[in-house]
């Protein structure tokens, strides 16, 4: 039975705030693209249980037709060909081997696939996308609580997400900029060890940028203006989903900082999504100089088609002020086939002297992002700012690993962060 995630059950007073949505037809039409949704027409809000071989949608017979050819089966590690009757998603070899795999049904694993089957059909479904609608600007004196996605969405004055389906699909987009808010608000959700992930030395990278978000002064503008010479920057190392959502999903993002402008810079090769050949191309032109969108004046989109330590290199980022700006790594992959990449990346993160925030899949994940900075050379020249810690605004929505169909994820789901030593001068 779906559990309802109703605002009103939020243990918060309602908060009144003035609302200007963006257009409800582009928005949830970019972001079906955006999601690779189906534009059938079906008005019925049910969502209906289908094996991915037997799926209305090609797309999903396609991805299941995948997994035979590429998956093994986690008892006798021969290819997959075998759909489970709960989750309707191939699993394993033959039904002796999903009988024999002790581990996928006493942990009821079958359960988390059927979720993901459902999600999938859901978001295909043709319903309407109510959760898609976003809401404008608020005035500055009602508060916006962090404490949850229930309460943001809450004292945002989002439209109610009643099923785990309208969750699903709003966090999936939302989790990107919400966990990069979250870091910096005033009222943070992460608290200072021993009772919350936050080290000594995060403290001091977080107060550095709150200082820039929040100047101690009584005429903030005038204070803004008086530090701030240019906007604040996020880099978002190792982009590709994230460099995908438009700029409205990062005004999100904007109005929780309305006195702030922000250029947030989209940096790897898969960071630029090209929508007429509707796949991820490198920029050659203009001597690789950035490809820039400019959503309003708060907010500008930046991509960089070359690796960050080739972008490093190339010294138009300099200097780098941890004032001014912080990196984000959402599931770098460190130990996979981009190594060699973030081994000559780390160098230049390090020498910013920035806070660097890393996200994972799940806690096994990010465990290995760890324990591979853990057992860098480079790992004397770390500050610990964050520990591995559950990212409360990772994204509910359920995904399948397709190469391991027993394996399930969320988008940042843990979260730690670091950033280069610095150094206190030593008076001879």
């Amino acid at each position: 039975m779906i559990q309802a995630i109703s605002r009103r059950a939020v243990a918060l007073p309602k908060v009144a705030c003035s609302v200007a949505r963006v257009q409800p037809n582009r928005s949830v039409s970019f972001l079906k693209k955006l999601l690779f949704l189906d534009d059938g027409n079906n008005e019925g809000n049910e969502v209906k249980f289908y094996s991915w071989d037997e799926s209305p949608y090609e797309d999903l017979r396609t991805r299941a037709a995948f997994i035979r050819a590429k998956a093994l089966c986690p008892v006798t590690k021969k290819p997959v060909n075998f759909v489970c009757p709960y989750s309707g998603i191939p699993t394993h070899h033959d039904e002796q081997a999903w009988k024999n795999d002790t581990e996928y049904h006493e942990q009821k694993k079958y359960e988390l696939l059927k979720k993901v089957n459902l999600y999938e059909h859901d978001l295909r479904s043709g319903r309407k996308f109510d959760e898609f609608i976003f809401p404008g600007e608020q005035a500055h004196d009602y508060m916006i609580n962090m404490a949850s996605w229930d309460s943001f969405f809450y004292t945002r004055d989002f439209n109610p997400m009643n099923t785990e389906f309208n969750m699903a699909a709003a966090t999936k987009v939302l989790t990107y900029p919400l966990t990069i808010g979250s870091m910096f608000f005033k009222y943070s959700p992460y608290g200072l060890q021993p009772n919350g992930p936050v080290t000594i030395e995060g403290l001091r990278s977080l107060s550095a940028l709150r200082y820039t978000l929040y100047p101690p002064y009584s005429k903030v503008k005038e204070a803004a203006s008086t530090y701030k010479e240019r906007p604040m920057r996020i880099f978002i190392v190792g982009a590709k989903m994230e460099a995908m959502l438009p700029g409205y999903v990062w005004k999100q993002f904007g109005y929780l900082f309305p006195d702030t402008k922000f250029e947030i810079h989209f940096v790897g090769p898969e960071s630029y999504f090209d929508p007429q050949s509707r796949a991820f191309v490198v920029n050659d032109s203009n001597n690789g100089r950035a490809i820039v969108n400019r959503y309003d004046e708060q907010i500008s989109l930046h991509h960089h088609t070359q690796y960050f330590h080739e972008l490093y290199d190339m010294g138009d980022l300099f200097p780098f002020d941890p004032y001014l700006d912080v990196f984000f790594l959402f599931h770098p992959g460190f130990q996979t086939a981009d190594e060699g990449h973030w081994n000559k990346s780390l160098k230049g993160l390090l020498e910013s002297k920035c806070a660097v925030y890393v996200t994972g899949y799940h806690q096994t994940d990010i465990l290995r992002e760890y324990s591979w900075l853990r057992n860098h050379p480079l790992w004397e020249e770390t500050d610990i700012l964050m520990r591995q810690s559950k990212n409360i605004f990772g994204s509910t929505k359920l995904d399948l690993v397709d190469s391991n169909p027993t394996e399930t994820f969320q988008a940042n789901n843990e979260i730690f962060g670091f950033r280069g030593k610095r150094y206190h001068a030593i008076k001879k």
